[in-house]
């Protein structure tokens, strides 16, 4: 099997990213440019999940379309770290998955699910106090998790969208970049900084705030990884928070003067 070469992988990692969360960091520093050229950030507002049509049913298709294209993605660096050698008899193909090399798997259901749960509640709790933050000091937009409208199927598409989001971050920033870093020959503080910052900067379209939060988020999510070669109790992790934020607010908003 040839070993690609450092400038192949280079390469590899940008078109990647130009296809999924590098994309959405430029769109979000021109988001922000925008938004601070308009009025005080503290102003502005950030929606996160919007409805695509007046029309219940096109709604739900788009809202659905997107989910669907945002995880092609993570198919394209499965398939790029996928070990394409022939399996060695008796090995069902395990060796070489993706799924395995990156811990994105039910090996470990319960240890996995304790992790998640245990994380979301590390990360969650400080979040708030961030924002509220963030607020105070004018350097945070007003967030909106969901302005999707009250359908039979807003709660499992926005459930959908949450996990969306956590497979596509977990999977890119940390799994696959971690790895690629690794092959660049990077140490793993560097690796671990660099995937932090990308993190924060595909949410500096929210502000300031959220771009430290996630960056502190990137850091501990990242040295956890390092430790256990698992991005699976990092997606139950983010999918929680996303699930709680979005789903909660979407129920709840209006009944506690948020919506």
């Amino acid at each position: 099997m040839l070993v690609p070469s450092r400038r192949r992988l280079r390469l590899e990692v940008w078109i990647v990213l130009g296809l999924s969360l590098g994309q959405s960091a430029v769109y979000s520093v021109v988001q922000l440019l925008d938004k601070m050229t308009r009025a005080p950030l503290a102003e502005g507002t950030s929606t996160l999940n919007r409805s695509q049509s007046t029309r219940e049913y096109f709604d739900l298709t788009y809202q659905l379309l997107d989910i669907i294209f945002a995880l092609v993605p993570v198919l394209l660096v499965l398939y790029f770290l996928t070990d394409q050698r022939q399996a060695a008899p008796g090995d069902a193909g395990q060796s070489g998955s993706a799924f395995r090399k990156l811990g994105f798997n039910f090996a470990r259901p319960g240890t996995d699910l304790l992790q998640g749960l245990g994380l979301a509640a590390l990360i969650g709790i400080p979040s708030l106090g961030l924002y509220a933050a963030g607020r105070a000091l004018g350097i945070t937009t007003a967030i909106i998790p969901s302005a999707l409208d009250a359908y039979w199927w807003t709660v499992p598409v926005l459930i959908l969208s949450a996990i969306r989001h956590a497979v596509l971050e977990e999977v890119i920033v940390v799994g696959y970049l971690l790895d690629r870093f690794g092959k660049f020959g990077w140490s793993t503080p560097l690796a671990i900084a660099v995937s932090s910052l990308l993190r924060g900067s595909y949410h500096l379209y929210q502000g300031f705030g959220p771009f430290i939060g996630n960056a502190i988020m990137g850091v501990v999510f990242a040295w956890l990884y390092t430790r256990t070669r698992r991005v699976m109790p990092l997606v139950i992790a983010h999918a929680l928070l996303d699930i709680v934020a979005f789903v909660g607010f979407s129920l709840f908003g209006k009944a506690v003067g948020l919506g």
